[in-house]
Formats: structure tokens, C-alpha cells, sequence
């Protein structure tokens, strides 16, 4: 793995048998995740509430539990979480049988007005995203959005990043195509509405391995979040206090670990996109 000398930024090596980072000159569009990418710096707010919504039935899960299928549609996330071999067991202790479909809607609807009512709380633009996503317009870059959250719940949260400086011309739901990631139909429906092809042009921009699979699999650009989003879960001012070189250190893990599931680049956070323009 070879990391640029501005720091923030790490790409595939040639060894790897993977294209070369992407040519800015030929790129038409960004698609850009929402938590832990562009809004709520460590992905905090999904992680709260499907523990908060698996404490209440009386199942206990772990942060990293929570995290682990984080990028999928929400209700997709809950049924991976029921399938985890450690989570179910549980789930069978508590209550003399395995989880089941009915499960999955159950705590899908408790999901629901957990997340709604959190949400104003998690949605801070991460620091940098507005300047970046301004000079990428000026370059003439389309500018659009997936997210595993639903239409409802991206009511609350696309004001609140607009009035920050951050609004992509698209955004598609997961809730508003027949499966969300890592299936790749977000992807062809955001590009579709900002009306741009080839899929070669457009870069996903994620920080969920189920993103970065979706991207690939569409045929784009796929650079991986690694400081701000879900794989590091720390927020801004836990990173703060972590020292210079344990961070690095993690970060290393967490870009090599992207970096062997597709992605073509690795970035600190979107704000590091810039150098690149």
C-alpha cells in the first residue's frame, strides 16, 4: 500500500493489479455517503439506536456488533445483526427460539422513531465537506448522495446539513429502490438523476464496506473513508485525544482493510479530497 506525502490520502500500488487512482479530467460526478461521511463525524447515531432498540427487547450487543454491516439499508443492517452467530445465540437464550422474519420488522419499527428523534443530534457537517464539495463544483463535478437511511428519516437530516453549507443535487434513499447497498441500484439511480454516464465517470465516495461494494460493483470510482466514519467510530474529539502515532496506526489497519476489499483510494476524511483537485 503506498500513501501520498500529503498526508490524508493512501492508493493502491501497482503490485496490486488495480487501476491507478482516477483521472480527475475524465470524472463527472461524486456520489457521497451521509454518516460518517459527509454528516456525523464517527458514525455515531445508527450505532446508538440499533443498540438501544436490541437493549430494550433485552438482547445486549457490542459497538463493534452494531457497526459491523453498517452501509446496508436499515432494515437489512437489523437482519444481519440477527444473524450473527454470537446475536443469535443470544436472541435464542432469551427468548427458547432463533430470530425470524417477524424479529427483523419488530425492531425495524422500534428503529424507526429512535432514529428520527436522534437525528438532529448527529447531524453536524464533518469539518471540510462544504469547501470540498464547492471546489468540485467549480471544476464542474455533479455532486449526489446515497444513504442507508430512509426518505423519512432524510427529511430531518438534508435541511440540517443544507443550512451547514452541504447540499448535493441528489440524493437517493434506500427505501426508493428495490435493495439497497451493497447492491448497486442507488448508485445507477443517483447517476441517473444527475443525468451522467458512463458509470467510469462517477466516484462513490464511502465509509462502509458494503458502499465501497456497491460503487465497485456499479462500475465507479470507489475511495473509502477511513478517520471519519464507521470503521475508526470515533468522534472528532475522541480522535483528538488519541496520539499521533496510535492513530496513524489504526488508520493503516483500516485503509489496507479497505484496500483489499475494492477500494481504489483511501482518505482521512472527504476534506482530504481537495488536495486532489
Amino acid at each position: 500500500m503506498d500513501r501520498s506525502s500529503q498526508a490524508g490520502l493512501w492508493w493502491t500500488g501497482k503490485q496490486s493489479g488495480k487501476p491507478a487512482p482516477f483521472n480527475l479530467k475524465s470524472l463527472r460526478a461524486v456520489l457521497f455517503d451521509w454518516a460518517g461521511t459527509t454528516i456525523d463525524y464517527g458514525s455515531r447515531a445508527p450505532v446508538e439506536v440499533f443498540r438501544e432498540v436490541f437493549h430494550q427487547v433485552g438482547v445486549q450487543v457490542s459497538e463493534p456488533e452494531a457497526r459491523e454491516p453498517m452501509g446496508q439499508a436499515k432494515v437489512d443492517h437489523i437482519r444481519a445483526m440477527l444473524s450473527a452467530p454470537r446475536i443469535s445465540q443470544a436472541w435464542t437464550e432469551k427468548f427458547c427460539r432463533p430470530p425470524c422474519d417477524d424479529d427483523v420488522t419488530e425492531l425495524y419499527e422500534r428503529f424507526l422513531p429512535l432514529q428520527w428523534k436522534v437525528l438532529s443530534e448527529h447531524s453536524d457537517v464533518i469539518p471540510g465537506i462544504p469547501q470540498t464539495v464547492d471546489a468540485m463544483r467549480k471544476l464542474g463535478i455533479r455532486i449526489g448522495s446515497t444513504t442507508g437511511y430512509t426518505r423519512a428519516l432524510m427529511d430531518v437530516v438534508e435541511p440540517l446539513a443544507a443550512e451547514q453549507g452541504y447540499a448535493p443535487q441528489v440524493t437517493v434513499c434506500s427505501d426508493e429502490v428495490a435493495a439497497g447497498r451493497p447492491a448497486p441500484w442507488q448508485v445507477f439511480r443517483a447517476a441517473e438523476r444527475l443525468d451522467v454516464y458512463p458509470m467510469s465517470a462517477i466516484a462513490v465516495v464511502d465509509d462502509s464496506i458494503a458502499g465501497i461494494s456497491a460503487g465497485r460493483t456499479a462500475g465507479c470510482w470507489a475511495i473509502a473513508v477511513a478517520q471519519s466514519g464507521n470503521a475508526l467510530g470515533l468522534s472528532r474529539s475522541q480522535c483528538d485525544e488519541l496520539a499521533p502515532s496510535e492513530l496513524q496506526a489504526q488508520l493503516k489497519q483500516i485503509a489496507q482493510k479497505f484496500l483489499d476489499q475494492g477500494a481504489h483510494m483511501v482518505a482521512r476524511s472527504v476534506a482530504d479530497l481537495e488536495q486532489l483537485l
